[in-house]
């Protein structure tokens, strides 16, 4: 096989995960990038830093504006001045935040169960350890 259809092949489970997660996120009101979120600040245990936040998501502080807007509109985090820098904003989890969290937690198994229910044990391990190989 070559590494253009490997790439391809990966490619097409990578989108098979990612459409059934999505499609299990929906219900719940939020997309994968605002779940991710929720993850990250559930992750930290303490209120984030917009700022930190961006970082550990991988994205510039702008791009976090409109996830957090979101999620702060359905009751999921709450923002609040940073006592130690009022010019920075903290962003915290509400306990609807962390219900939906541990929902999108349910989701996401589901989603990767679906797609790799058809390896066995023996072939999940070997899978990891090659995907293990290729995250360095």
């Amino acid at each position: 096989m070559s590494d253009g259809e490997l790439f391809e092949l990966v490619h097409r489970v990578d989108h098979r995960i990612r459409r059934g997660f999505r499609e299990r996120l929906e219900p719940l009101g939020v997309n994968p990038g605002q779940s991710r979120a929720l993850r990250a600040l559930i992750a930290a245990g303490e209120p984030l830093r917009m700022t930190r936040l961006a970082e550990l998501l991988g994205i510039v502080p702008r791009s976090l504006t409109s996830v957090v807007d979101a999620l702060e509109a359905s009751g999921l985090v709450a923002r609040s001045v940073d006592p130690s820098n009022r010019r920075s904003t903290l962003v915290s989890v509400t306990p609807e935040g962390l219900a939906v969290h541990e929902r999108a937690r349910v989701a996401r198994r589901e989603a990767a169960a679906e797609v790799f229910s058809v390896l066995s044990d023996e072939q999940r391990e070997q899978l990891a350890s090659l995907l293990g190989l290729l995250d360095g």
